[in-house]
Formats: C-alpha cells, structure tokens, sequence
C-alpha cells in the first residue's frame, strides 16, 4: 500500500461477485474488469474483489464485512427469478431489515410483460430491502438497487454496465488515479533491489512489476500508479535511466 491509499479524501470500493456459475468454472466473470477501470475513473479505488457462493450465510458475512470496511460495495449477480437468485434476501438480513414487494420496481416489471406473461418468479425481481432506493435498468427493465453504501447490480454484463452508468455520477470520488507503463527484457530479479529504492523515494506511487515472456525471451512491465501526474512522470524518467544503466532498454510498448 502506498502512502497516499491511506491519505485524506480517498475513496474505497470492493466489488463482490456473487454467483455458483462463477466458482464452478461454468461462466468466465467480466465485471471485474470494468469496474475496476470505471471505478477508478470515478476517482474510486478498487481495493478488494470477492468471488462468493449462492449461499446465504456466505454472502450476509462478504456483505457485512466490505460494507464495514469500504467506501462502496458493488455487488454483481443473483437478482434473477430463479430460486438460486439470494442476493436480495441475503442483504436484507445483512443490514437486518425485511424484505419487501417494491412497489415502483413492481409497477416497472407489470407495465413490461403482457398480463399473461407476469408470474411471481418474475415479480421476485421486485424484492428489496426495505429502505433500500432503485438502481435503472435500461435493458431489460427489472432493477437493481442501493441501501446504505452497498449497490445491488445484475449479473449479466450488459444490464450491469447500464446499471453502472446510471449511478456512476452520483458517486463522490477523490483524484483519478493515472498510470504509465515502461515495459523491458529485463529479468524481475535484475531490477528488484533498485525498484524497491524507487519506492522508497517516491512512497505516493504504487510502482509493480509483472513479468511476461515474448518472442522466446523475458521480460518485465513495470507500472507506476498514482494521482500526481509530474511525480508519474519523474519516477518514470528515473526508471528509464535505471533500466539503461542495468543494460537493457526500456520499450514504449509491451511487445506482441
């Protein structure tokens, strides 16, 4: 953790993925990603990321321990029909409410479907917390909804990225974090003590190395992050010099 991750006005988030089709392999998860991204564009900092079960106890605990600990919790998954579809139970009991018929998510979901097509599995949807407020959902109408500091998105990517869009500008975030990326066939090992004194002279970054292997040969990305531009840009010139002075050239792209 750098410095400035525990400074005045940074705002955290954690995202919790709920869902058994995601631990069992069965469907690859694709929210992370960008919320990740979309997050810290908002100038909020994505600090953990939970893959949980549909299981009530599970969840109610991931619920209750990130809302304690974070800023923001944004969960995806589980506010279908189907009985496996917990996650609008499982955060009631979390913040100790009941669970109610919305009334505007159930006037939403009767004006969609034709008379005949509106059954209770789909009037399920409709459930919330009580007190909680709804999240739009532009695509296929059943929404998603907030209580407290906890947002209660869809698991499918495309109702979620709406979903996303239309709360994101209400959300009270700090400096967007920037990143520069100098990538070298440069072996970890051969920059690993002189990286570790780059951190220590600029301790408001957050400077990793991740290794790759390209065209038979290894190499390492190195990423500075931070909210100071001319820092960034000072640490990276500095970083340049060392990958030279260790014999190798910095590239301005990680190769193919």
């Amino acid at each position: 953790m750098s410095a400035d991750d525990s400074g005045a006005g940074v705002v955290t988030a954690a995202v919790l993925i709920i869902g058994n089709e995601i631990l069992s392999g069965r469907t690859q998860d694709a929210n992370l990603a960008f919320l990740a991204a979309s997050l810290n564009e908002a100038g909020v900092r994505l600090r953990e990321a939970r893959v949980v079960a549909d299981i009530e106890a599970e969840i109610v605990a991931a619920v209750n321990e990130l809302r304690a600990r974070w800023d923001y919790v944004f969960t995806t998954g589980g506010i279908g029909p189907t009985h496996d579809d917990i996650t609008a139970e499982c955060i009631a009991k979390a913040f100790g409410v009941k669970l109610i018929r919305h009334p505007e998510a159930e006037a939403l979901l009767r004006a969609h479907y034709e008379p005949d097509k509106i059954n209770e599995a789909r009037l399920r949807m409709a459930n919330t917390p009580e007190g909680a407020t709804l999240i739009g959902n532009p695509v296929s109408v059943a929404p998603g909804f907030r209580i407290g500091n906890v947002f209660v998105m869809a698991g499918v990517p495309a109702i979620m990225r709406a979903m996303f869009d239309g709360i994101k500008g209400g959300l009270k975030g700090g400096a967007p974090v920037k990143s520069v990326t100098v990538p070298a066939f440069i072996a970890e090992g051969t920059i690993a003590r002189d990286l570790g004194a780059l951190q220590a002279r600029f301790p408001e970054l957050d400077i990793g190395s991740y290794p790759f292997f390209r065209a038979g040969r290894f190499g390492t990305s190195l990423v500075l992050r931070g909210t100071d531009e001319g820092k960034l840009a000072l640490a990276a010139a500095e970083l340049k010099t060392l990958i030279r002075t260790l014999g190798a050239q910095p590239l301005d792209k990680e190769p193919d």
